[in-house]
């Protein structure tokens, strides 16, 4: 089933275009990887999708709504989460409180009832701190659950934001280069967990560079060159593409 749909995207900033009347579409429950050279428009998809850029013109259709410009917060509320290229983590919070962020959504506090800290006011935070808990141990941070966030390593911060975006319990991820910083060993791990969400049917978008994880996740790749829909197709017919190989890959399908 398909669950995303972009039509006839274009995005201009002053007179200089980022996106040429792009059009693809995602399906539900697929890892859909998004690749190009640097400045191919990867991440002005991103936010153009995400409702932080307006387009040009063109729309997004998610689940058979037009979303297009919906502001971020809407989309979250329809399923719809990211991470980002930096690193957005609070870092005069703890790791916890951070993951509860994410739970905004679906926590609807009233004044009185929490300023008294009536008992079902403790209930529920205890049931949310619980939440939060569970999805560190998914992501690998069991050891940082009493962690302040400013204290842990950059890989464990990727993995905290991972963490914050499925708290909103979303039915798309968008990951923005989620592997960017990371060692091999915190890659390797990355991949799985990519695969472990897409598991509980949440439906994977990424944009990366490293193609050792493009390769090895994915169902789907849409190739951009300048804004532009260069290919599309699985991993091996985007791999032998001479295209891509010209544009992006180099020769034997390298990434340059």
């Amino acid at each position: 089933m398909t669950q995303l749909v972009v039509e006839g995207l274009h995005k201009s900033f002053g007179a200089f275009a980022v996106l040429h009347d792009l059009t693809f579409s995602i399906r539900e429950g697929s890892i859909h990887s998004i690749i190009g050279p640097n400045g191919a428009g990867k991440t002005t998809l991103f936010n153009v999708i995400t409702g932080l850029y307006p387009p040009t013109h063109g729309r997004v259709l998610f689940n058979g709504a037009d979303i297009t410009g919906r502001p971020a917060h809407a989309l979250a509320a329809l399923g719809i989460s990211r991470t980002f290229q930096n690193l957005q983590i609070f870092l005069n919070m703890s790791a916890l409180d951070n993951v509860l962020v994410g739970y905004h959504l679906s926590c609807r506090p009233r004044l009185l009832p929490s300023l008294f800290r009536w008992p079902a006011v403790v209930r529920r935070d205890h049931e949310y701190r619980q939440r939060a808990e569970q999805l560190m141990a998914f992501v690998g941070l069991s050891a940082f659950v009493g962690a302040e966030a400013s204290a842990m390593p950059y890989g464990a911060l990727k993995r905290l934001e991972l963490a914050r975006a499925l708290a909103v319990q979303p039915k798309m991820l968008l990951l923005d280069e989620p592997a960017a910083g990371l060692n091999p060993k915190e890659t390797g791990d990355l991949d799985t967990l990519i695969q472990r969400i897409a598991e509980r049917g949440v439906t994977i978008v990424l944009v990366e560079h490293d193609m050792r994880l493009v390769w090895a996740v994915s169902n789907h790749i849409l190739v951009l060159d300048e804004g532009r829909k260069l290919a599309e197709g699985t991993g091996a017919e985007v791999r032998h593409n001479p295209d891509v190989v010209a544009a992006y890959l180099g020769e034997g399908g390298r990434h340059r």
